[in-house]
């Protein structure tokens, strides 16, 4: 009779507190599950068993327990109500590395799991890497950029982790969420679990589901007034001079919150709808929540984060949970040709590191010689045409006579080129193959741009081509997005660019020459750049060719600053004690030196 007792009705976080246990290698807090730790989750958790509900979203920040909860989904549907799962990562290897990394460990470390999948070092077809089967059920893993990982197959509970770094089609086939999706319309309980931090406004798959769900944000009370708010980030308080002071402003009665004050807070918060419920179920939450992130740490990688606009769109997607909008207008010439600077044919101070980014044309090169300072602030110091048919050699030895030039700077420094990048796009991409093979020793390195929103600025190399030359591709969009964040910078600093005086107007007009306009592709926004008819751009590839030979070479420019003020305090020290020697030497041996 026992064996025949159905099991009692939970729901997953009563499951999770039950039977679920962390893994070392997956969790800081290794042991039982206790849902109390961050109480924002149980709702998050327990929407899946609320009726009405098909679809359960979840638009976070990191650090919050996300991938636990999608774990905890799938243990309370292997337990308790064994279906057919789906889980999607981003690529097909991270599929491979969330089973080997997150599943195993909890099917091992929780006994009713390990009795249901059993051994997990056996290989066979019921327990593969993506493939696993149960007692009434089984649970795949695929990839989201991968169509054969996607082929049909009745799902019931299809979960879909970090969404937003999916491709927008599988292959030909289309969006992968929705593939995944149609595989549940035998199932009249079908279920939907989509969980990532988000990307960019208007783009974002996370924040499209979020607005068409019931948008319940957690609300917790103020221990000195009871008034229930949202936290949010406008109401953190801090002095970077004295972050120990660092506090949480109540919006009602302007109390300072402590972070102790934190999990009191939490434990008596709740979820609140903003919309009516219409079979989704949507959360929204902050890393401002987490009982693992204190509110300093937190100000800590603000500071960090804002010095560069890229590096402050990663912070507000994975801190705050929010998306960060894009600038979509374009630049004017005008104003970066009002702020050319003077410094004479020299490299200024500031400069550490050169690169040169190589644009190749039908019947010329093109070059910019940049400077890179702390921050990657950066400094143009020379722009090369250089006429000759490519397909000849002559052009070659010019471009060799510019990367073997040195620079003086304006502090007796002679630098020379530390990287460079030259497009194989075109009609020359053999000679430009033949011309970096020889020359990959002096990091010169041949490049092919890929026009793919989200695409990093430079990914691993490939030799896979006749003359095994180290080809790298370029995020182009990315890298272009970069650059135009660091022209609206106005302050010298971290991504500030510097312009010579002798640049003429047509170098800045190309500079600024593209523009991003919306285009639906797969159903889906995304942003595309655009060049506007009778416009040129080369200016502009030569920057993102030569940004992108910065990060290949990857210096440490913080570093080689501090070491270069050493060298000079050093060099200044010296020439004060010769000065003070020769003072001696007439009799003078009360100098101030200071």
């Amino acid at each position: 009779m026992k064996a025949w007792t159905p099991p009692p009705e939970l729901t997953v976080s009563q499951w999770a507190d039950e039977y679920r246990k962390l893994s070392p290698e997956a969790s800081s807090e290794p042991g039982k599950w206790v849902t109390d730790r961050a109480p924002y989750q149980r709702g998050m958790m327990d929407a899946v068993n609320e009726s009405g509900v098909s679809e359960v979203v979840l638009m976070t920040s990191s650090q919050v327990g996300k991938t636990e909860i999608i774990n905890n989904v799938i243990g309370y549907y292997t337990h308790q109500d064994p279906s057919p799962m789906l889980l999607i990562q981003p690529t097909l290897d991270m599929a491979e590395t969330w089973s080997k990394d997150r599943l195993a460990p909890m099917i091992r470390d929780s006994n009713v799991l390990m009795e249901l999948f059993g051994d997990p070092r056996s290989r066979d077809s019921n327990n593969t890497l993506l493939h696993k089967k149960f007692p009434g059920g089984h649970i795949t893993m695929a990839g989201a950029n991968s169509p054969s990982s996607l082929a049909s197959r009745p799902i019931r509970i299809v979960l879909l982790d970090e969404e937003d770094r999916y491709p927008h089609s599988a292959g030909t086939e289309g969006d992968p969420g929705s593939l995944a999706y149609k595989r549940t319309t035998t199932f009249w309980n079908r279920l939907l679990v989509s969980a990532s931090t988000p990307t960019v406004e208007g783009e974002s798959k996370i924040e499209s589901r979020y607005q068409q769900s019931d948008q319940r944000r957690y609300y917790v009370p103020c221990p000195e007034c009871g008034a229930f708010q949202i936290l949010c980030w406008a109401q953190i308080k801090f002095d970077k001079e004295k972050l120990e002071d660092t506090h949480y402003e109540c919006e009602h009665c302007q109390a300072k919150l402590q972070e102790s004050d934190k999990i009191w807070m939490l434990s008596r918060g709740e979820w609140r709808a903003e919309a009516e419920l219409n079979g989704v179920a949507g959360f929204h939450i902050s890393e401002l929540y987490s009982p693992w992130v204190k509110w300093t740490e937190m100000v800590i990688n603000f500071l960090k984060a804002k010095r560069l606009p890229e590096t402050l769109k990663v912070w507000v997607n994975t801190s705050l949970g929010e998306t960060w909008k894009e600038a979509t207008d374009g630049i004017d010439p005008s104003g970066l040709l009002q702020r050319k600077e003077n410094w004479g044919r020299v490299a200024p101070e500031g400069v550490m590191v050169i690169t040169v980014g190589v644009d190749v044309q039908g019947d010329r090169l093109e070059a910019e010689v940049i400077g890179w300072g702390v921050g990657q602030e950066s400094w143009s110091l020379q722009y090369h045409v250089l006429h000759g048919d490519p397909a000849a050699g002559k052009v070659w030895d010019d471009l060799d006579k510019l990367f073997a030039q040195t620079i003086k700077s304006s502090d007796d420094r002679v630098l020379k080129i530390g990287a460079g990048c030259v497009d194989t796009g075109g009609h020359h991409t053999q000679k430009v193959y033949e011309y970096c093979k020889a020359r990959e020793h002096n990091r010169i390195f041949a490049i092919k741009g890929a026009n793919q929103i989200g695409k990093p600025l430079v990914s691993k190399f490939s030799k896979s081509n006749k003359l095994r030359v180290k080809l790298f591709t370029l995020g182009t969009d990315t890298a272009k997005q970069m650059i135009y964040s660091r022209l609206k910078i106005h302050q010298p600093g971290a991504g500030y660019c510097h312009f010579p005086a002798d640049y003429p107007e047509e170098y800045f007009k190309q500079l600024t020459a593209e523009r991003i306009q919306t285009r639906f592709v797969n159903g889906h926004p995304t942003r595309i750049w655009v060049i506007p008819k009778g416009r040129r751009n080369e200016a502009l590839d030569c920057r993102v060719y030569g940004l992108a030979a910065l990060h290949i070479l990857n210096p440490n420019l913080q570093e080689l600053a501090a070491a270069q003020e050493i060298n000079r305090l050093g060099k200044q020290k010296t020439e004060e004690e010769q000065t003070k020697k020769a003072g001696q030497w007439i009799g003078v041996d009360d100098w101030n030196f200071n």
